[in-house]
């Protein structure tokens, strides 16, 4: 290694390490600050990008031209395009989260030991959270606002292709601290898109006490693979929709277009379309009919395409595959059972949906399928910590430790236990 990139190592570790330093900092300051000092700052934040909106399209619409130069795909494009009803609707998010009740100091549960010592399990914030991300703005507020509230200072890394949107939407949450008396480090964005700061990032353990990332399988395996901070884990979303044998035809054609298209470039999208061979010859046609008049690809089994030739042969790899395009899988199989085994096998636990009118069926869906979410009769589009009443999320959790689905306030809180005595020994 030459001494130009050493002497660049050393200046990306030396600023990671400074903005983990700051951060921690804040991170001290936000756990004694009251809760409505940090509401106050997240609608002073909502206000300001109301404010901003032009400023904000402006810079989007830098990141969009830079982006469609680089050929990004028209999903990816859609994931990182801001409206005036986006930007709306990001400001409604803060200003929601400024709404709930402070989480930080709520009291889990309390009792009194025979000795007298009074014990109580108390909800605190983690500390220092980074998220990695890619495309999507809107993490910026969404994180950012989440980590506020709960209490926690964020180290926020977007992707390259929104540079220009996400700092513009970090000026307006540090208008909001600033405003609140909060210390502007309270939420930092690091200042280079150089990938050496990623892995910089993994490696501070003792200035980041977490690590989200939120993207790709790509992103998602690196981040776990060589994280020294602990990781919360958002894998990709193949999400399936199984349209059972007793759905009702009109509900499954208007949910399954909504699963795949309503916005195909989020994790939430379905993926895979299984259907009961019960139904198969005369539903799949209409359904078809729908997806591809919306120019969706479709590609499926062969028990599929010999009920509807318009289908492409599906690899195996399209069963473990997250699109996030208009393009579809589908495989017709043998009734729940088939479903769920599909499922099981496939599914990267997630969100996965049932459509039905058996309620018996709908129930085993529920309790056999291992998801994050699993849903009845509805599309898995509502996969999100808004839809969930949450405010905003900072992703979907995988995993099974610590927080699952959403991670919203309350999941980006630890607690502590408060013990109480006059004066005990222990005999």
């Amino acid at each position: 290694m030459n001494s130009a990139m050493t002497q660049q190592q050393d200046d990306i570790a030396g600023l990671m390490h400074d903005l983990g330093a700051q951060a921690q900092a804040a991170a001290h300051d936000l756990a004694s600050a009251s809760g409505e000092a940090r509401s106050t700052a997240l609608r002073a934040a909502a206000d300001e990008i109301r404010r901003q909106t032009p400023a904000l399209l402006a810079a989007n619409g830098e990141d969009l031209a830079e982006a469609d130069r680089r050929g990004l795909s028209g999903a990816l494009l859609d994931r990182l395009a801001l409206d005036e009803a986006r930007i709306a609707a990001m400001a409604d998010g803060l200003d929601a989260i400024a709404g709930f009740a402070d989480p930080v100091g709520t009291v889990l549960a309390e009792w009194r030991r025979p000795n007298g010592l009074k014990i109580a399990r108390v909800r605190v914030p983690i500390g220092v959270i980074g998220i990695i991300y890619e495309s999507r703005p809107n993490v910026t507020a969404d994180a950012g606002a989440l980590c506020l509230k709960a209490g926690n200072a964020a180290i926020l890394r977007g992707g390259s292709e929104a540079v220009r949107s996400n700092h513009a939407i970090l000026a307006c949450l540090k208008h909001g601290l600033a405003t609140a008396g909060l210390p502007e480090a309270a939420i930092q964005l690091v200042p280079t898109q150089d990938r050496a700061a990623v892995g910089e990032m993994l490696r501070m353990t003792g200035l980041i006490d977490m690590i989200v990332p939120r993207g790709g399988r790509t992103l998602t395996e690196r981040v776990q693979n060589e994280s020294r901070v602990p990781v919360l884990a958002h894998l990709d979303g193949i999400c399936h929709t199984y349209v059972d044998g007793a759905a009702d035809p009109g509900k499954a054609r208007a949910i399954v277009v909504n699963a795949k298209l309503r916005r195909p470039g989020i994790c939430g999208a379905t993926e895979t379309l299984l259907v009961d061979r019960a139904v198969a010859a005369s539903l799949l046609p209409a359904m078809v009919d729908d997806l591809v008049a919306q120019g969706c690809e479709l590609r499926g089994d062969a028990r599929a395409r010999a009920i509807d030739g318009r289908l492409k042969e599906a690899s195996q790899a399209d069963w473990d595959t997250e699109y996030l395009d208009a393009v579809l899988a589908v495989r017709v199989v043998d009734g729940v059972a088939g479903a769920i085994d599909h499922i099981g096998r496939h599914s990267s636990h997630h969100t996965d949906a049932i459509i039905t009118e058996d309620a018996a069926a709908a129930e085993r869906f529920l309790a056999e399928v291992d998801s994050a979410i699993v849903m009845h009769n509805t599309s898995t589009q509502f996969a999100d910590g808004g839809e969930f009443g949450m405010g905003a999320e900072i992703g979907i959790s995988t995993g099974k430790l610590h927080a699952r689905g959403p991670v919203g306030v309350e999941q980006l809180t630890t607690f502590k236990y408060v013990v109480r005595g006059d004066g005990q020994i222990r005999p």
